[in-house]
């Protein structure tokens, strides 16, 4: 399964205003796995940056200036994104502007739903956690993902961020202890290995828990249940 997970910074806020898209980036995932592999561009929108916008991003149009049109690089984005599922948080906002500039190109008639699947990370974290914030700064302290860096918005930066929480959120525990099947499996050998030495004459202390960490370990619980959405299966039975 591939999936591309990305964004876009543009000039403000409404397409039908003559906003235009100024940088694009992506990563891509397959099987639930970040290959490295990314899309990214910075675009010279032609038009001016509203201070808005600025503010949130920090790209001016001088920087820009030298920059290719979207025009020149559309065929590549199509390409990185045919046939995969786009991952966007608030993705009619994305899309939208995707759509805009495809529908300003001559003699190309595109939408972004044509080539691929969409889904917004947005719905599903609201889904999710119904009530709460959930714009991205706020998912990566949910799901503990380093944000330090993100300082202003950034298409790739963010892109390489949502991909992180997205993985958190869809998966529960799947990469919570970064752990790859290879090293799992180089665990279980050397565990294996272990097994065969003499350890009938070891002493093994036994660590109680002090107070503060067993309410920091009450807390890691209940948040992983809140995340999950749903009640623990041990709690239950043990009820």
């Amino acid at each position: 399964m591939r999936q591309i997970v990305l964004d876009t910074e543009t000039t403000g806020l409404e397409p039908n205003m003559g906003h235009r898209i100024i940088e694009i980036g992506g990563v891509e995932i397959v099987n639930r796995k970040l290959t490295g592999r990314h899309f990214h561009k910075y675009i010279n929108p032609e038009r001016d940056i509203s201070e808005g916008a600025f503010e949130v991003h920090g790209i001016s149009r001088e920087f820009l200036a030298d920059k290719p049109v979207f025009a020149q690089v559309w065929e590549e984005l199509i390409e990185f994104i045919t046939d995969t599922e786009l991952v966007i948080h608030n993705a009619p906002f994305d899309v939208g502007f995707l759509d805009y500039e495809l529908g300003l190109l001559r003699n190309v008639k595109l939408r972004v739903d044509q080539v691929c699947q969409v889904t917004d990370s947005l719905a599903l974290a609201r889904h999710k956690h119904p009530g709460q914030k959930n714009n991205l700064d706020a998912l990566c302290r949910r799901y503990s993902v380093d944000n330090s860096s993100r300082q202003l918005h950034g298409a790739l930066l963010d892109a390489e961020i949502l991909a992180d929480v997205y993985l958190l959120m869809t998966g529960g525990q799947t990469n919570l202890f970064g752990a790859s099947e290879d090293s799992s499996a180089q665990a279980g050998n050397a565990a294996g290995e272990e097994a065969a030495m003499d350890l009938s004459n070891w002493s093994i202390p036994v660590i109680h828990a002090k107070p503060d960490e067993v309410s920091a370990h009450d807390t890691f619980v209940e948040e992983q249940i809140e995340s999950a959405g749903t009640p623990a299966l041990w709690k239950a039975l043990s009820a």
